[in-house]
This record gives C-alpha cells, sequence and structure tokens, in this order.
C-alpha cells in the first residue's frame, strides 16, 4: 500500500537480514498471514537456520544457511524483502528511509541490525577483522601467503581460529591468563591445550614438527575501511570447508603471550625508523633473539615484546551496529553501547522493538541467565520479539519466554561437544561459591559451579551425557549439599536421583 508521498505502508517492519531478523521476520509472516512484513537488509543473502533441534528444554542446536532472500519470500510470500540499508529512521513519525531514497510507514519496528567488529585499529590494511563468513573466506586468501600472523582476542572465534590454521606461525596475544576466556576457566583450556599441540590427527598433512609454546614454564576480512558493509555473524562450523593453510609445511606452531594487548601498530617504514628489535618466533624458554626478516607489519604489545608479521587477525568481539537509528532519536543505549530492551523486547521508543546483537538486554535477569552476543541467543530473542510485536499490536499480554530462565549454549571447540549453562565462569558471584570438576584428559571435562549447595552453572566438554539432569538442577535449585563431591562421582549414575 502506498501513503502519502509514495512511502510504502506495513504493519510490521523489521531491518537486518541475520538469524534475528530472518527469525523475527517468519514469526510474523506466521502470526499474521495476511499482513506484508517488509524485511530491510544491506545483504543480498539472509541468514536461515536450518535443521532445527531441540536438544532439551533450554539448549537448541542448528545450523545456519546463507540463502538468497527469495527463497525466504518464497517460503512467506508476505515477507518483502527490501535490499537496501537503512539511511535514516524517524521514529516519531514511524517512518524509516533507506539508502535507495525509498520511505517505509511502519506501525511496530524491529530493530536486528547485529554488530560489528570491534577493530584494534580503525583503516591499517593489515588488520582483518573476522566475525563472519565474508570475512572467513578473505582471510583465507591473505593466510596462503602468510608466514606469520599475529590473532589478538579470546573469544570463541580466535580460539577457532589458532586450532585451525596450519603451516603459518601464531603469535596469539590474549588479556587474560588464560585461552578461551569467554567461555572456560584456566581448567578447560588445559584440557584444550594438547588438541592444538597433537600432530593434526583430524586433518592429515604433511608435517614436520607441532609447537605450542607459553610464556614462562606454562567475522570480507575487507580491508577495515570497508567494515561498514557489515557480513552477519559466523557460526560454530564458520571454518568448515576453508583451507585454513599458511605457507610453510608443519601444522600447529603457536606462541601464546598472555596478560597483554597491544599497544600500536607499527607500519614497515615506521618500525625501522623506531631502531627497536622485533623478535624471532620463541623456540624455547630463553629465546629473545632479534629478527632478521622485515616484515610488512609490526605489533608492539604491552609487555614490551614486539613481533613482525605478514598481517593482524582482530578478533576481539563486537560493538552493536547502533550507528544509522541514533540521529534524531533518543534511544536509551546500554553500556555496551546496544539499544536498551525491556523484557518485552521493547526499545526506550515507542513501537520499537530491537533483538539479537544490537540490542543490551535491561530488564532484572534471571539469577542464571546472562546476555551473550551468540546465534542462540539471536534466535531466540528474534523469535520472542515477534511474538512481543504480535501482542502488542493485538493489545495481549505475553509472558517472558522461557529460554530467558536459564542461560544455555552448545557448541564444539577442537571437535569435542561444549555445553555450557548458567553461570559457568561463576560470572557476578563473587568469591562465594565452589567449583567442582572431574577430568579425564582427552575424553571429558565436567566442572559445576556451586553456591549454598545449589548448582549455578556448568561447563561439559566431550560427550558426557549430563546436560539434561544438570540443566534440571540448575533449573530447580535443589539443595544438593547433602551429595558433597558424589556430585560428579561417575560410578554413580546421578540421574537416577533426579528422574
Amino acid at each position: 500500500m502506498a501513503g502519502p508521498g509514495g512511502a510504502a505502508r506495513g504493519r510490521f517492519a523489521v531491518v537486518g537480514g541475520g538469524i534475528a531478523g530472518v527469525t523475527c521476520a517468519e514469526k510474523l509472516a506466521a502470526e499474521f498471514p495476511s499482513e506484508d512484513i517488509f524485511l530491510v537488509t544491506a545483504s543480498p543473502v539472509i541468514k536461515a537456520v536450518t535443521n532445527f533441534k531441540q536438544v532439551s528444554k533450554t539448549l537448541e542446536e542448528f545450523d545456519v544457511e546463507e540463502q538468497p532472500s527469495s527463497l525466504l519470500e518464497k517460503r512467506y510470500p508476505n515477507i518483502r524483502v527490501i535490499q537496501s540499508g537503512v539511511k535514516q529512521l524517524k521514529s516519531d513519525e514511524h517512518k524509516i528511509y533507506t539508502e535507495d531514497g525509498k520511505e517505509y510507514i511502519y506501525e511496530k519496528l524491529c530493530l536486528c541490525a547485529g554488530a560489528k567488529p570491534k577493530l584494534i585499529v580503525e583503516g591499517n590494511p593489515y588488520v582483518l577483522g573476522i566475525r563472519d563468513t565474508d570475512s572467513a573466506q578473505a582471510f583465507q586468501k591473505n593466510l596462503a601467503q602468510a608466514e606469520r600472523i599475529v590473532v589478538v582476542g579470546n573469544g570463541g572465534i580466535a580460539l577457532e581460529l589458532v586450532y585451525e590454521i596450519q603451516g603459518c606461525e601464531v603469535i596469539w596475544a590474549i588479556k587474560d591468563k588464560a585461552i578461551g576466556n569467554t567461555f572456560f576457566d584456566a581448567g578447560a583450556a588445559e584440557f584444550l591445550l594438547p588438541k592444538l599441540t597433537a600432530e593434526g590427527q583430524e586433518t592429515p598433512i604433511e608435517c614436520k614438527r607441532t609447537k605450542y609454546t607459553v610464556e614462562g614454564s606454562e567475522e570480507k576480512g575487507r580491508p577495515t575501511g570497508a567494515s561498514d558493509k557489515l557480513g552477519s555473524a559466523l557460526g560454530p562450523d564458520w571454518h568448515e570447508g576453508l583451507h585454513l593453510k599458511g605457507t610453510k609445511e608443519f601444522s600447529h606452531k603457536v606462541h601464546i603471550e598472555k596478560l597483554c594487548e597491544v599497544k600500536k601498530i607499527h607500519l614497515q617504514q615506521d618500525f625501522i625508523q623506531l631502531q627497536r628489535t622485533s623478535l624471532t618466533f620463541p623456540k624455547g624458554e630463553k629465546n629473545v633473539e632479534g629478527d632478521e626478516v622485515l616484515w610488512p607489519v609490526y605489533v608492539e604489545l604491552t609487555n614490551g615484546k614486539i613481533y613482525g608479521c605478514n598481517f593482524i587477525v582482530s578478533a576481539t568481539g563486537v560493538v552493536p551496529n547502533v550507528e544509522p537509528f541514533l540521529d534524531g532519536n533518543n534511544f536509551a543505549v546500554g553500556e555496551d553501547g546496544g539499544l536498551k530492551v525491556d523484557k518485552h523486547m521493547h526499545t526506550s521508543l515507542p513501537d520499537v522493538f530491537a533483538a539479537g546483537d544490537i540490542c543490551t538486554a535491561a530488564w532484572e535477569p534471571s539469577p542464571v541467565w546472562h546476555q551473550m552476543r551468540l546465534w542462540t541467543q539471536a534466535r531466540q530473542m528474534g523469535w520472542y520479539a515477534a511474538k512481543c510485536m504480535a501482542a502488542d499490536a493485538l493489545g495481549e499480554s505475553i509472558d517472558m519466554d522461557f529460554s530467558f530462565e536459564l542461560f544455555a549454549h552448545i557448541t564444539k571447540f577442537f571437535n569435542y561437544k561444549v555445553v555450557v549453562l548458567g553461570r559457568y565462569n561463576a560470572q557476578g558471584l563473587g568469591s562465594d561459591h565452589e567449583l567442582m570438576l572431574r577430568c579425564t584428559k582427552g575424553h571429558e571435562y565436567v566442572k559445576v559451579v556451586m553456591q549454598n549447595g545449589r548448582m549455578m552453572g556448568a561447563v561439559l566438554i566431550g560427550e558426557t551425557d549430563l546436560e539434561e539432569t544438570f540443566e534440571n538442577l540448575i533449573l530447580n535449585q535443589m539443595d544438593l549439599s547433602a551429595y558433597g563431591e558424589d556430585l560428579l562421582n561417575p560410578d554413580i549414575d546421578i540421574e537416577d536421583y533426579f528422574d
């Protein structure tokens, strides 16, 4: 329907073709089959959820597939995909202006524009941000010529990247004491470490030696200038089918620099003028040899060390993509830069909702749920936002969705199944908690977080089959003090107690 001045009118509009936006549009299209649903997206492909499996009450597994938007319109004839970026939102007029000069008037709007990589430095051709499938492919092109790269960041993507790269020296700079800090504690990191040094059983290649050294004894990776063209986030299998192999014929060669960040990045010319010494790849404990090779770019770390490399991968998390929407609109914004939403996914502006990476959960959360910018939460939020918009439009009330009762995420690291539940890293519990561990080297790692005899969180690595039992124990907050250490005794079938 055309409104005044040729603007198209729709009851519902959704901005963003990632998991949150597509899920939201699909749910709205199903609830309102006779209404047009506008889906505004800058990219010609959308991200669709496929092979969805509800593993348990709160755990879900699914694949993410890039599809042409025409497929979405085939599945839901009332979804109208508008392929254009948003230039401006005039929330007081309930109007969106797109880059291609068109206007759309909505009754209810959901912003699902995701997030973009938080780059350590903007506009440097040697710094690649990884956050999406396009950037992983560009990264792969660069890797083919690389002899040494520096990876900065300690989340899931950095972790997988370092594990997958072969034939290239990797200097991995992390600001924490242990690897994989967003998902694990030091214990889980130690459990996974041997996988980094293994002689690449999973992917046999001609390899000489694998090295793995630690200091002490122990998402188009386009040139960053173009990062405004957002891709969608990577999922847990983003590296599959990518041939991550550098120029050298050995498999893993990883050196970790802990508790440090990037202080400065020097291009070759600037570095030569500095007359400082850069380091070779560490071979042993006391190795501080100066490097004779001239590298295209140099990374100076806050611990004083300088390494030369072919390029730097910035895998340091994301920033909510709120820019196009802030101008002229008085959004309440969270500390992490996201649009604040209440427990009905409503922003601070009338008729504007938000879901996925762009939003910040500003309700009082369940004691065992927290927000994390993951695909599972993008899907849940998109689905729930559509329910809330529908209820709002029909004047009905709605209960908070069950998926926000318990934080639950299932993924794969280093080929192990990994399940994290609740406050799996004792987030926000202070020192008032205890940990219980069970670990069989190379097989499984089980950690539970206990507080006052109640289970608050868990990390399960390997095929433990404990996820449903632990999910129930965390949800029903049963007092488990009577079991003591037996809670993790492998000879006791804990499920028998709690059926």
